[in-house]
């Protein structure tokens, strides 16, 4: 999981698939939410099907029964999306509901020691999860790696690896997400680029190691089948049309939808600043400051807007 979007997570993510794939370890990816993009990038890297797992959509019993499938059939589990709490379709949900210990991928560009704040308001925002581990992302230097792991080491967060900046592994994007996994060029290529980088920076043993039980349920044992929708939909596979638009629907539908969107990518602010808090007692943002204004107290800056 990450903090945000844009830190790295998915093209960790699937360089630590295929990697461990390499090992002759049986892996299965499940993508948080109802992303279909990543779940084809994750059968590519693990050469075995994914699934989606939404509690936000769907019942505790089916997620269940959907992770049992995974589980069952595969040594590792990977999956994620920026991390909230309640039954808003995020990471902390899955990892709550089954047990799961969660690394964290932490974008440290821009920052050293304040990414071990991050990290800590995390930790403690929502007392249902176990964060594990942390793996830095965009590292500039030996230097910067070393600055940052000092900060993690205050807070008691093993550092499982550290990635330079390096632009040639970014997967190929566009205004609404990645490009499609079969619209990407080279894509087993890139997936191999991806898995030495990761092989490298990333301490595979540690990662494993890492690895919980699941925790099961007995009611995901029978958990019925999703019920038709009752509707038709038309998928057109091709490099015209490769991405279905939200269900249409009055104002409410609308405002719904972006709501949920703001609950599971805006909320781990609330973390970010606690974490703040605990790493500096004696430097509190000021209770009064309205909530659209700048501020830079602790070192984090608000975005305006």
């Amino acid at each position: 999981a990450a903090p945000r979007s844009g830190s790295g997570k998915t093209t960790i993510t699937l360089g630590l698939q295929r990697a461990l794939v390499r090992r002759g370890l049986t892996v299965r990816g499940l993508k948080c939410g109802p992303d279909y993009i990543d779940p084809a990038f994750h059968a590519a890297a693990t050469g075995a099907p994914s699934a989606n797992l939404d509690s936000f959509a769907m019942p505790d019993a089916l997620l269940h029964q959907i992770a049992r499938g995974a589980t069952d059939a595969a040594d590792l589990v990977f999956d994620g999306v920026p991390g909230a709490e309640g039954h808003t379709g995020a990471s902390a949900d899955l990892a709550a509901m089954l047990g799961w210990p969660v690394v964290h991928v932490i974008d440290v560009s821009g920052q050293a020691q304040s990414a071990a704040a991050i990290a800590l308001g995390c930790m403690h925002y929502d007392p249902r999860i176990t964060i594990a581990g942390v793996i830095l992302n965009k590292v500039a230097s030996e230097r910067h790696s070393r600055l940052v792991g000092q900060g993690m080491a205050r807070i008691g967060l093993p550092v499982l690896g550290a990635l330079a900046r390096e632009a040639s592994l970014i997967l190929p994007e566009r205004h609404l997400g990645l490009v499609q996994a079969g619209e990407t060029a080279d894509l087993h290529a890139r997936l191999d680029a991806l898995a030495d980088a990761v092989s490298a920076a990333v301490d595979l043993d540690a990662v494993i190691a890492t690895a919980g039980a699941t925790a099961w349920t007995d009611e995901g044992a029978n958990a019925p089948a999703l019920p038709a929708p009752g509707q038709r939909i038309a998928i057109a596979p091709s490099a015209s049309s490769t991405r279905m638009s939200k269900p249409a629907g009055g104002r409410r539908g609308r405002s719904s939808w972006h709501s949920r969107r703001w609950r599971t990518r805006h909320r781990p602010r609330t973390a970010i600043v606690a974490g703040c808090r605990a790493a500096t007692p004696n430097c509190m943002p000021a209770a009064s400051q309205p909530p659209r204004a700048s501020s830079t107290a602790c070192g984090v800056s608000r975005r305006r807007g």
